[in-house]
């Protein structure tokens, strides 16, 4: 397969997964907890069944690693290239009931986000993104092509992750910098709102692993934004254990983040 027919194919499955998943939200579920008492639900279970199965099928050539099958203690290796898996990431506002949860696709190559998709499963919003070639976003609506903003003259919208909105590095980073509003909000749809120009800063403090950011940094970054460390290198795949340091999203030129 080509590159841009494995988006197809992310998207896809990306679509797929969000309908299953508003099917068990429909039926109702039970919240169970993993051993690191992170919540896990059926509509979890099924979106990774129904996306992986998938994967390994139409891609044998290339290992899928799975949040799911990584908490049960199935072990994949990183490799040159790799599918990176969150069949619900949100999960917690899944239970709760918000609609601030998604379905997270990226592959990654040498280390980094090439390809991603994500499917918001409450507002039938699908995202998708490859290197080099652009980003896009589908609804009830055609899909379209979407870029980051530049900053508007009002100043910066800010999203924060609803779990770390308070986090005391937050204020020091953002001082000095020109902030029309602040959103806290769950999920990867953060880095939708960036890649399609309604939001311009993301920064993250605290936890998150490579299957929550894969897909929406290369959507992000196809679209023409960035995703870095905070001192402005690399975000990159395949580390151990799977865990991202502190990052900043950013979409336009006047939205560059400095140390």
């Amino acid at each position: 397969m080509t590159d841009p027919d494995l988006l197809d194919l992310a998207a896809g499955l990306a679509r797929r997964a969000a309908a299953a998943i508003e099917a068990v939200k429909r039926a109702g579920f039970a919240v169970e907890h993993k051993t690191d008492e992170s919540p896990v639900t059926e509509a979890d279970r099924i979106a990774e069944a129904l996306i992986v199965e998938a994967l390994r099928q139409s891609t044998p050539d290339i290992p899928v690693v799975a949040e799911e099958e990584v908490a049960a203690g199935i072990a994949t290796a990183a490799a040159a290239r790799f599918w990176l898996v969150d069949p619900l990431d949100g999960t917690r506002d899944f239970a709760k009931g918000r609609d601030e949860y998604a379905v997270c696709i990226g592959l990654v190559e040498h280390g980094r986000a090439i390809l991603g998709a994500i499917a918001l499963p409450a507002t039938g919003e699908v995202f998708a993104g490859l290197l080099g070639q652009g980003a896009w976003k589908e609804d009830a609506a055609p899909r379209r092509r979407i870029r980051v903003r530049a900053v508007p003259p009002q100043g910066l919208t800010v999203l924060a992750s609803r779990t770390y909105a308070e986090d005391p590095r937050m204020a020091p980073f953002l001082a000095g910098r020109p902030i029309a509003e602040r959103r806290a909000v769950s999920s990867a749809l953060k880095f939708c709102r960036v890649a399609e120009g309604v939001a311009d800063l993301y920064p993250r403090f605290g936890g998150t692993m490579e299957w929550d950011t894969a897909a929406g940094q290369a959507i992000v970054e196809a679209a023409g934004g960035a995703v870095t460390l905070p001192d402005g290198s690399p975000l990159r795949y395949g580390k151990a254990g799977w865990r991202n340091p502190d990052f900043v999203c950013r979409g336009g030129p006047q939205g560059e983040v400095t140390a």
